[in-house]
């Protein structure tokens, strides 16, 4: 059955095992996966498996969505941070090209401070890999991520649209959203209103905060407003994925290490299960639109 939205899920949130990810994705119909590190390893070191990769998309009529790549969670003031990013950028565009897609993700650097002052050296930050993105033919998807400087809806669209070129757009997360200590600016109506006119990509996860902390949960059961914010997308007609990003265990609680950066073997651990639920629950909000 067809989905009302081009639906995938990001890889190390189901498992690091292709046979896992494929059972996953045949049984939720899924048409793309996304990926951020899989076969236990992240990028740079996933570009060894490309060959391994483009073979078991093409054996099960798989597209891949994006690739997370997690380029700019490091110090906005570190030069060798910088460099080391500035590679493993090259090497999700790499990944991109060979899997033909052509999202990959960004961040604005971990937050010390206000973003309005320090805006100007992250829009001056992104040129290189501006630059690098046009010669690939790709676009950068920035994220709304609350341990960096764009936390929230409205930093994501004054970011992106005070960029203004073609290959810098949104990846909206209303899951995120619900992190924003400062603002606690809301997922919906707020963030998406925001957002809406920048958004390329789109990743899906529920919670609900308490006091300062936010504990993820099956969408549908917590505050991030899916519902509304995928009406929202098909009322304007929005034509990428929606890929989930479950960010909950059943049987252990995630640390705050693995919330911001995840990935990994032990990222993976009881990944699937959660994801079937969560997944089983997204599938229900979709079925209401």
């Amino acid at each position: 059955m067809a989905h009302i939205f081009k639906l995938s899920f990001i890889t190390d949130e189901v498992s690091q095992d292709l046979e896992e990810i494929k059972k996953f994705a045949k049984h939720f119909n899924a048409e793309a996966i996304e990926i951020r590190t899989i076969l236990n390893k992240h990028l740079p070191e996933i570009l060894e498996e490309k060959a391994t990769l483009k073979k078991f998309l093409e054996e099960n009529n798989l597209k891949v969505s994006a690739i997370a790549s997690p380029t700019f969670k490091c110090d906005v003031d570190s030069k060798e941070e910088y460099e080391q990013h500035i590679t493993i950028f090259k090497s999700a565009l790499e990944l991109a090209s060979y899997l033909d897609t052509k999202l990959v993700r960004a961040f604005t650097f971990w937050k010390k401070g206000k973003y309005e002052d320090y805006k100007e050296r992250i829009m001056g930050k992104f040129e290189k890999i501006i630059k690098l993105a046009e010669d690939y033919g790709a676009t950068i998807v920035v994220e709304n991520e609350p341990s960096t400087f764009v936390g929230n809806g409205r930093t994501l669209s004054d970011f992106v649209g005070s960029l203004n070129i073609k290959v810098v757009k949104a990846l909206w997360d209303p899951g995120n959203d619900l992190m924003d200590e400062e603002e606690r600016e809301e997922p919906y109506p707020t963030g998406f209103n925001y957002v809406k006119n920048f958004i390329a990509h789109v990743h899906l996860k529920d919670g609900v905060r308490e006091n300062s902390k936010v504990r993820f949960l099956k969408i549908g059961e917590g505050h991030a407003r899916i519902e509304d914010n995928l009406r929202a997308l098909k009322e304007i007609n929005y034509q990428g994925y929606v890929s989930l990003e479950t960010h909950w265990r059943v049987t252990q609680a995630l640390d705050e290490k693995q919330m911001k950066l995840p990935g990994g073997k032990e990222f993976s651990s009881g990944a699937y299960a959660a994801s079937f639920i969560t997944m089983q629950g997204l599938l229900e909000v979709m079925s209401r639109l």
